[in-house]
């Protein structure tokens, strides 16, 4: 995904935040000369001297910087202009970069502060030893009828249900979102590891989709219009794909602790968070607009991709507890220590709450500001 400049045809003011855009290929960069000349967070000292129970500052000294990778919140911020009021009193550093593997690898690095990823990266990078927290929680009002990924099927192959995944090749990422929808299917359909059979590959591009025309593996997690242009091509050779009725909807913000546990850092990232609770808030209000701008002429989508997305765009729950998400989370982490012989993590642990009311007042403050609250 590129870094986004401003729309130039939107006809918004622009925010008065100072920024400026780092590139993800110098990010990466650094990342690998860091990587090879010391440890960096990999081998960072674990220790909390944050207080979670204090509360969080509200001051943001005037020499602050942060650098986030999150291109989408980017974009929606500069396209909503004065229509999102969500001041940042600090220099922002935008980086090309979202997403667990980049994300952990920037963290590593100390190049990037905060980063927007699904529910898996918190513990990868826990798992992997660079301690993060959850400092934001979206999770999906239709997340049954509008999941993030579908179980696509190969051409030829019968798949009509979950118990049907039995002596099935699965598309695998163990890492990554995809991974653990695998391992949660499986479960549902009362089935284990030993009968089927976990075909790893990166779940990154057109990989899966092109892994299933090849008939490669049978079954494999696929979202967004993929899996339109894939039943699009293959429909008609017999392929397939369901819906899994299984809960793969978070989404976060996620923080190295040693960002957390700088005060001023902290305090920029308290004004992140309802910026980014605004945006996404915006953005479900604002579909024609977001259709346009951003899907047709910032991602190049023809229209009848960018109306697939936005008829099964996300209606956004940002809670006023984080308890539920937290239980969930759990559970993916009971399961996935199990069958990846994975330490056993406290879910926890890998949550900030103090940021749970500023995400879920921002969010409030959008919908009335959009007229859409109840």
């Amino acid at each position: 995904m590129p870094t986004h400049a401003p729309p130039s045809t939107s006809g918004r003011p622009r925010r008065a935040t100072r920024t400026r855009s780092v590139a993800a290929a110098g990010a990466i960069a650094v990342v690998v000369g860091l990587l090879t000349g010391c440890s960096g967070r990999a081998q960072a000292d674990t220790t909390t001297t944050a207080a979670l129970t204090d509360p969080l500052p509200t001051s943001v000294p005037a020499d602050t910087t942060l650098v986030i990778g999150d291109p989408t919140t980017q974009f929606a911020l500069e396209l909503a202009g004065d229509e999102i009021d969500a001041p940042l009193d600090f220099e922002v550093e935008w980086a090309n970069i979202s997403g667990g593997p980049q994300s952990l690898e920037a963290f590593r690095a100390r190049s990037l502060d905060v980063s927007a990823v699904a529910e898996i990266p918190s513990l990868q990078a826990t798992w992997t030893g660079v301690p993060v927290r959850n400092i934001a929680a979206l999770y999906k009002e239709n997340w049954d009828t509008a999941p993030t990924y579908k179980l696509a099927s190969a051409p030829g192959v019968t798949f009509d249900s979950l118990e049907d995944l039995a002596g099935k090749r699965i598309a695998y990422s163990p890492g990554q979102a995809q991974g653990a929808l695998v391992l949660k299917a499986l479960v549902a359909a009362g089935l284990t590891q030993d009968d089927v059979t976990l075909v790893e590959l990166p779940s990154t591009g057109d990989v899966y989709p092109t892994a299933l025309a090849a008939k490669e593996v049978d079954v494999a997690p696929v979202g967004g219009t993929a899996v339109k242009r894939y039943l699009g091509k293959y429909e008609a050779d017999g392929a397939g794909a369901i819906d899994h009725h299984l809960r793969d909807d978070a989404s976060h913000l996620y923080a190295p602790v040693e960002v957390l546990d700088d005060p001023a850092k902290l305090a920029a990232l308290r004004q992140y968070v309802a910026a980014w609770a605004k945006a996404k808030i915006w953005v479900s209000d604002h579909p024609e607009e977001w259709k346009q701008k951003y899907y047709i002429e910032d991602q190049g989508l023809n229209e009848e991709d960018a109306q697939y997305l936005i008829d099964h765009a996300t209606v956004p729950d940002i809670p006023e507890d984080w308890a539920e998400g937290i239980e969930r989370t759990q559970e993916t982490i009971d399961l996935l220590s199990k069958e990846q012989e994975r330490e056993p993590l406290v879910a926890t642990d890998l949550f900030d709450t103090r940021f749970t009311e500023v995400a879920f007042q921002a969010a409030q403050e959008q919908r009335e500001a959009d007229g859409s609250a109840p």
